[in-house]
């Protein structure tokens, strides 16, 4: 270990096979160099490494003196491409306390939504720290972690990672799969056109529009009258976020009729949106109308401008739109959300006929995706189920961007693979995207290594045993575990287009 001067470390990869599937390893054949400073933080004193895979991909890694034998690989959610080896600066410190080293990739490419190599750009950097840095050569223990998109990318490491780590923890993840995920708010994205653009500020026009088919890629005309906001087959960055932009403004607008609360009431049970956003707790459950003010704001401030801004990044890594319509019957869909009572109370209210707008999204369901751009996110961002490792998952109750029901068509998934025994999922009630404080972490952590350990989950992962260790931990506030289970996950049941959901 260097001492605590600034010093340089230059080592040189050695020459393996980047390879094109998610399971492979390789480093990469081209040299890299790898450079180490020794610096004391409030935590621990420890050493930072950094270097770079062939392909382009950064990687960092932070080593304390007193490293405990227990490697962790974090995958950093969608946003620039920069390596990270924690979710935020606390955690990190509290790990590295502990004795906990840290490495991380940035992931290489040109779209923010990397999920095409990172699985092989992570397993890449393990394998190049490893050989570079002594100190971590040969650990006892490898374990996987990661966040929101880095979430789907741990689960698909928890699928391909048999002999590389030995366990894996998935937080806010997009772990139903790319497809689902944009599927679903796609549908609501697809449903404010319909119902509150064309229909005017309040939501109430009685245009129930002709149809006329989007073709390949499925762009912007819904086919009802008035001018409708394009949702998918965006050219850049900007566009995509003036779409998002225009769709949060006719919500906005929505909020000032009973027609309009009533239709966004729908549009947000098929985006999955939850009926809490603000404030210190939920709306009481029958309080329909403090409910849908929560999924409005909600949808405003956070899923509309954030998922719709980020769509030409998914678009352009896929290579074309992946949201198709065709043959969707919403009124099946509507069945499966835990929100039906909520929107048939506040339609009967507004005196709209339910079962008119859903005959009408149905009706005009004209937009097709682009079928190689389906065929690439299912081979590369949907999880099969099967599970190399034990996987523990974490998430909010209320998350706007990665919602909950996201966990509940995981497990579905999981348990069809037959590998259900090998998954817990556990919940903190919050509101927000990943809001977890350390504390949380190193409970949800301290469940997976008493898996590993034990061979059996046992209770480690029962609110009360997390929400001990996390008292334990000592490391301030956190959201309290409790035990929850996630509602189904609107849009995909019901659908009708014969999409494949999972891959091998």
């Amino acid at each position: 270990m260097l001492g605590c001067s600034a010093a340089a470390l230059v080592v040189t990869a050695g020459c393996g096979d980047a390879g094109t599937q998610a399971g492979n390893t390789g480093a990469g054949s081209a040299s890299a160099t790898a450079h180490a400073t020794a610096h004391p933080t409030h935590a621990a004193r420890s050493t930072h490494y950094t270097g770079e895979l062939a392909d382009g991909a950064r990687w960092i890694a932070d080593v304390p003196e007193d490293f405990n034998g227990t490697l962790m690989l974090f995958s950093h959610g969608y946003g620039p491409l920069r390596a990270q080896n924690a979710p935020d600066p606390r955690t990190r410190d509290a790990l590295l306390k502990r004795g906990y080293a840290l490495i991380g990739s940035s992931y290489a490419g040109s779209s923010r939504w990397a999920v095409n190599g990172a699985v092989q750009d992570q397993l890449g950097t393990l394998s190049a720290v490893r050989k570079k840095v002594g100190a971590v050569r040969d650990p006892k223990r490898t374990l996987a972690w990661g966040e929101s998109m880095g979430g789907l990318i741990n689960s698909l490491i928890a699928q391909h990672g048999r002999g590389r780590v030995d366990g894996a923890l998935s937080a806010c993840g997009i772990v139903a799969g790319g497809i689902d995920f944009n599927e679903y708010q796609a549908d609501g994205d697809y449903a404010i056109n319909q119902l509150l653009v064309s229909g005017g500020p309040g939501g109430s026009g009685s245009s129930d529009g002709s149809g006329g088919s989007n073709g390949p890629g499925g762009s912007n005309s819904s086919g009802s009258s008035g001018a409708q906001i394009k949702i998918s087959g965006f050219s850049s960055d900007g566009e995509a976020a003036a779409s998002g932009k225009a769709l949060a403004d006719a919500v906005q607008r929505a909020q000032s009729t009973p027609h309009g609360r009533a239709r966004t009431a729908l549009v947000a049970a098929l985006r999955n949106q939850p009926n809490w956003f603000s404030g210190q707790q939920p709306p009481p459950a029958h309080d329909f109308a403090a409910r849908e003010k929560q999924q409005a704001e909600g949808l405003v401030k956070a899923s509309l401008p954030f998922t719709l801004g980020a769509r030409h990044q998914v678009e352009k890594a896929q290579g074309g739109p992946v949201y198709s319509n065709v043959g969707v019957d919403y009124a099946r869909l509507l069945r499966h959300s835990r929100d039906l009572p909520q929107v048939r109370a506040l339609y009967r209210k507004a005196g709209l006929d339910l079962d008119q707008d859903l005959a009408k999204l149905t009706r005009n369901a004209h937009i097709e995706a682009d079928p190689d751009a389906v065929r690439n996110m299912e081979r590369t961002a949907v999880p099969s189920g099967h599970l190399a490792v034990p996987n523990l998952t974490l998430h909010t109750t209320d998350d706007p961007l990665n919602p909950a029901p996201q966990e509940n068509e995981y497990a579905r998934t999981v348990r069809r693979a037959g590998d259900g025994s090998m998954l817990r999922q556990t919940y903190v009630q919050a509101t927000g995207h990943c809001t977890f404080k350390p504390a949380n972490w190193l409970a949800a952590l301290n469940a997976l290594e008493h898996r590993l350990d034990s061979g059996n989950w046992g209770s480690a992962t029962e609110p009360e045993k997390l929400n001990q260790a996390a008292k334990e931990a000592g490391e301030g506030s956190y959201p309290v575990f409790l035990r929850y289970t996630a509602p189904e996950l609107v849009g995909v049941r019901g659908r009708g287009t014969g999409t494949q959901r999972s891959a091998g």
